[in-house]
């Protein structure tokens, strides 16, 4: 797979995951998880404590595939070691970026995900200290506002993001939102 592939792919609202046979795949979905961008994003107030307490410091691509290598240890994954190199190679690129929380010297949690134009799509996120996903996911809503993106796509809904307001939109609406933000000139630096 060559990169302007995958890029335009993400951009018309496809994703790469590895099934559970290990084939890596291209799949849609008919519902999106959007994080919003907007004043209806919701920081839990013990989230709030987290974040006053300054336990962790952030950092962008310090240690992308410490991120890649998060994200994938799980009992179950589609993350791959054939879809880590495909990350690292968007990375290079300039299309994957992770977004990371640090205690210490200590890599806490991270996001990693895709930039594409003024759309970002999560692609996963993981912890190794509590709290440590939850606080990247609170500031890189802040960045992206900073750096006047449109769309927050987590691609799949569930309740951990359901805390911080995330919704679900049908696809036909998702492709419309997704067509207007990659036509927005933004960048995630």
């Amino acid at each position: 797979m060559d990169i302007p592939s995958i890029v335009q792919a993400y951009a018309h609202g496809y994703f790469l995951m590895t099934d559970d046979g290990g084939k890596l795949g291209w799949y849609s979905s008919r519902n999106h998880a959007l994080i919003p961008l907007d004043n209806r994003f919701h920081c839990p107030k013990s989230l709030q404590r987290v974040l006053n307490q300054n336990r962790f410091s952030m950092a962008i691509n310090r240690d992308f595939l410490g991120v890649c290598r998060g994200c994938a240890d799980r009992e179950t994954t589609w993350i791959s070691e054939e879809l880590i190199d495909i990350y690292l190679q968007l990375n290079k690129a300039g299309w994957a970026y992770s977004f990371e929380t640090w205690q210490e010297d200590k890599l806490a949690g991270g996001i990693i995900g895709m930039a594409i134009r003024g759309a970002f799509i999560g692609e996963s996120m993981f912890y190794s200290i509590p709290d440590a996903s939850k606080v990247a996911m609170v500031k890189l809503v802040e960045h992206l506002r900073k750096q006047k993106f449109t769309l927050f796509d987590a691609q799949i809904q569930n309740p951990h993001l359901a805390r911080f307001g995330a919704y679900s939109i049908k696809d036909r609406e998702y492709k419309g939102l997704l067509n207007k933000a990659i036509s927005h000139p933004c960048s995630f630096f």
